[in-house]
This record gives C-alpha cells, sequence and structure tokens, in this order.
C-alpha cells in the first residue's frame, strides 16, 4: 500500500497559513500570559486543596508564597547583572 490516508505525514501540499500581523502577535502573547496565569494558580490551588487541614493549608500557602518571592529575588539579581 503506497497511498496515505487523508491527514496522514508527510503532507505533499502543506496549506500556507497566512502572517501574524502586530495586533495578532499581541492578542497571542496576551492570550499566552493568561493561560500560563491559569495553570500556575489552578497547580497552585490543586495543591492547597490537597491539604488536610487549614493548619496544613496555611503552611503550603507560606511555602508558595516564600518560593514565588525566592524566585523573584533570583531574577531582579539576574535582571540586575544584565542591565
Amino acid at each position: 500500500m503506497t497511498e496515505r490516508r487523508p491527514g496522514q505525514w508527510p503532507v505533499d501540499n502543506p496549506v500556507e497559513l497566512p502572517a501574524v500581523d502586530e495586533q495578532g502577535a499581541k492578542h497571542l502573547a496576551l492570550t499566552a500570559q493568561q493561560a500560563r496565569l491559569h495553570v500556575t494558580l489552578g497547580a497552585i490551588r490543586a495543591d492547597l486543596e490537597a491539604q488536610p487541614s487549614d493548619i496544613c493549608l496555611r503552611a503550603a500557602a507560606r511555602r508558595w508564597q516564600q518560593a514565588i518571592t525566592a524566585m523573584a529575588d533570583e531574577l531582579t539579581g539576574h535582571l540586575r547583572e544584565a542591565g
């Protein structure tokens, strides 16, 4: 059998996609930023919801806060060095 089924790779005649204009690129960047935020907050919420008690939940929240602050401090140092 030498013929490919529809959609099977490699495609002999690829479709040309239109170029993304500046407004479209800004929209894609904003959408990607929002998606990244939602995925991240979803992961944090899932971790917090898995905690068995309010004390454990508060401790986990503090760990998240400390980890985020540490990352921000680290990245701030990198920006200043590059600066």
